[in-house]
């Protein structure tokens, strides 16, 4: 008796949590829809020329956002298992297979130490001032395109501000044209100028985030890159004391 009480409970809790997990995801599925339909009737309602504009700088801003990330994940490596491989090979005098490790790995930290690597027997100086040379090269690469985001950023929200500033002529000219102030005639210019300030603002803060992140790891790859280069003419300096006396 008690294990079929037992089992009925069981069941009795297996159905009521199925239950209430089908009911949750149906609420969400309708808070979903209904936030989408919402969505869409405020961009209509924003103005079709400048809540278009804005939708236009959003996705050219994400596009730029996610070739950077891209890159910038592709840029990345262990900088501490290459020097020490490089530095391996150049502890036994090989000079070729320290350079082969350089050119087989990926990203800027490996270009500059094959750069380097490879005026290794034209002296220290030359080696120095071959990796300060082709590390400004790769910086810029590194940077490239972050100024498109800082312009949509930029241009965002003077867009919105805009579609404010327009919406205010609308309501202006609607109280000329009617000679009456009441709310209802101001209605629709200030829906115009609130919903496009809205969306500009928007848009510039989901590509500043973006744009901070991607910060971040130029950071983090530029300190890579010159720990690097130190390195490296480390490395040279034992490398030239040890076999070219």
């Amino acid at each position: 008796m008690k294990k079929l009480f037992a089992k009925a409970f069981l069941g009795l809790c297996a159905l009521g949590t199925s239950t209430l997990l089908f009911a949750q995801e149906a609420t969400e599925q309708v808070i979903e829809s209904g936030m989408h339909h919402q969505l869409k009737i405020k961009f209509i309602e924003g103005s079709a020329d400048f809540m278009g504009a804005i939708a236009i700088i959003l996705i050219l801003g994400l596009g730029f956002c996610l070739e950077r990330v891209i890159y910038l994940n592709l840029a990345e490596v262990n900088p501490v298992k290459l020097l020490k491989g490089i530095e391996g090979a150049l502890d036994k005098g090989n000079v070729e297979e320290a350079k082969a490790i350089a050119r087989d790995t990926r990203g800027p930290i490996a270009s500059i130490l094959y750069q380097g690597l490879s005026r290794i027997d034209q002296g220290i100086d030359v080696v120095e001032k071959s990796v300060i040379s082709y590390g400004g090269v790769q910086s810029g690469l590194l940077e490239k395109n972050l100024s498109w985001i800082t312009l949509f950023i930029a241009i965002a929200p003077s867009v919105g501000f805009m579609g404010t500033v327009v919406g205010m002529i609308m309501a202006f000219d609607n109280i000329e044209k009617v000679g009456d102030i009441s709310p209802t005639v101001v209605a629709g210019g200030m829906k115009v100028a609130l919903i496009t300030t809205v969306g500009g603002l928007v848009v510039a803060l989901i590509l500043q985030v973006f744009y901070n992140y991607l910060l971040s790891k130029l950071e983090a790859i530029l300190n890579q890159m010159e720990d690097a280069s130190i390195s490296l003419i480390d490395m040279v300096l034992k490398y030239n004391y040890k076999y070219n006396k």
